[in-house]
Formats: C-alpha cells, sequence, structure tokens
C-alpha cells in the first residue's frame, strides 16, 4: 500500500503488507483490522497501479524514518507507524498481536516520543482495530472504541509531584491542553 514516497536508504517494503490489513480505507469501505481484498499477502497489491489515494498517499514511517532499526520493520514488529499531519505519532497495532507497542524497544521509543511530544502538542496514540490508547508521559488512558472523524485532548495540570497527563475523546483534531501553573 505505500505510496509514491522516498525509503530511507536500505529499507523497502519487501514482502509485507502489514498496513493493508491494519488501516482503515475509506475509499474501500474497508475497516481497520481486516484484511483489503485486493491485498497478497506477503506479495503485494493486486490493484497497485489504480489504487485509491488514500493508498497512494499513505506514508510508512518505518521506511521514512532512517533512524529507526529493522526492529521496526512493520512485518517483524506487527506495528505500522504514521506521522500525523497535525504532528504526533500514531502506532498502529496489529490486532493479532495487541501487546506488540508494549514489547522492547517499541514500548520504550513511543514514551521518549510521548516525553518528546507533550512540549510541542504532538500526542502519541496507539490504535488497535478502532481501539485507541493515548500514550501519555506519566501513564497510558486506553479511550476504548474511537469513530472515524473522533479526536483526542490530552490534558496536562500540576500534581504533587510534577505535572498529570489525561486524555479524552473530542472534536475535529487532537490537542495537547498546557500543564497549568503550579499554585504555592
Amino acid at each position: 500500500m505505500s505510496g509514491a514516497m522516498t525509503a530511507a536508504p536500505g529499507k523497502s517494503c519487501g514482502s509485507c503488507t502489514l498496513c493493508c490489513k491494519v488501516l482503515r480505507i475509506a475509499e474501500l469501505e474497508k475497516e481497520h483490522g481486516v484484511w483489503c481484498k485486493h491485498a497478497q499477502p506477503g506479495k503485494g497489491c493486486a490493484i497497485y497501479d489504480t489504487r485509491p489515494r488514500e493508498c497512494r498517499t499513505f506514508h510508512c514511517g518505518y521506511l521514512a524514518s532512517s533512524e529507526l532499526s529493522d526492529e521496526w520493520h512493520p512485518a517483524r514488529s506487527k506495528i505500522v507507524l504514521i506521522a500525523e499531519a497535525a504532528g504526533g505519532v500514531t502506532a498502529v497495532v496489529d490486532a493479532g498481536r495487541p501487546d506488540a507497542w508494549r514489547q522492547a524497544p517499541f514500548y520504550q521509543q513511543l514514551k521518549a516520543w510521548a516525553r518528546e511530544g507533550v512540549a510541542v502538542q504532538r500526542p502519541v496514540m496507539v490504535r488497535i482495530g478502532a481501539r485507541t490508547i493515548a500514550v501519555l508521559p506519566d501513564r497510558e488512558v486506553d479511550l476504548g472504541l474511537m469513530d472515524p472523524g473522533e479526536q483526542v485532548v490530552i490534558e496536562a495540570e500540576p500534581g504533587p509531584f510534577g505535572t498529570v497527563y489525561n486524555a479524552r475523546k473530542a472534536g475535529p483534531q487532537a490537542i495537547i491542553a498546557p500543564a497549568a501553573t503550579p499554585q504555592r
């Protein structure tokens, strides 16, 4: 399903077709977590030359990054990374391995991105099917099933031992609310 992006040196889809399973493709009325009817697992797309725009413009985070090790290859990790247009990262996990994101080195990297992202309003999400989990610097919040178009608001407030973060479902764009000024 990869589009006309340039892969980082030494990286390619190879026989990986995980994006054809885990991603929702509205143009094909294909939901998260089910194989696309045009996918040929281990081979590629049967309609590659005429694939939908969503597929043509998709950019696999692993392929695009020269910094991610081969452990992150989606066929191996069972995780497809997406750099969101509004900022942040979504790790779309194969429902057949829903705990894959909690394994090393993935969990540690997602937490590091969450710590870095919260300061610049770039949230880190894990999606397993239609279920969304917000990865926060201090914990994770399982937001449950989310409909297409629903977004996540991440809020920060002072706590007795530093900033405490929370996440909730909301309207059209995921945002991070700035931490409240601690009261003395």
